[in-house]
């Protein structure tokens, strides 16, 4: 396998784990009722069903993040890049997937006022993640 193909899948394996930890801040953000007291109905059950797609969105997104530091002079600041690279799944959620596919609306209000708020921190915990973890199994190569 190339340098480039082992990063990319590098990229994915991280954004795979960045999806695990930001799955499991969302779920205990909701367990402790840390998002009730901000107002917003987002208080996911920690299931299989609920887990594995948002695993798989995270390594796909770790497939975008890839694109940041794909060249060799490219590879600095990775969680700042994966922290940058968070803005765009929020983007995705609050105005593709709320307005489109549920009946929260745009920026999902209908969850709460600080559903925005909530979405930009759970997926800024993705990019941190994602840029750590990419980083830790790149190694110094």
């Amino acid at each position: 396998m190339n340098r480039g193909s082992a990063l990319l899948a590098t990229a994915f394996a991280a954004g795979l784990l960045g999806g695990l930890c930001n799955s499991l801040a969302l779920w205990l953000a909701g367990d402790w009722g840390l998002t009730a007291l901000l107002g917003v109905k987002i208080a996911p059950h920690l299931t299989p069903a609920w887990l594995y797609p948002r695993l798989v969105w995270g390594g796909i997104w770790g497939l975008v993040f890839y694109f940041t530091i794909a060249r060799p002079r490219a590879r600095r600041h990775w969680v700042r890049k994966g922290l940058w690279i968070s803005l765009l799944p929020s983007a995705v959620q609050l105005f593709i997937i709320f307005p489109n596919t549920t009946h929260f609306g745009m920026l999902g209000f209908g969850l709460g006022q600080l559903t925005p708020l909530v979405v930009l921190l759970a997926n800024a915990v993705w990019g941190l993640f994602t840029g750590v973890f990419t980083r830790a199994l790149w190694g110094r190569g």
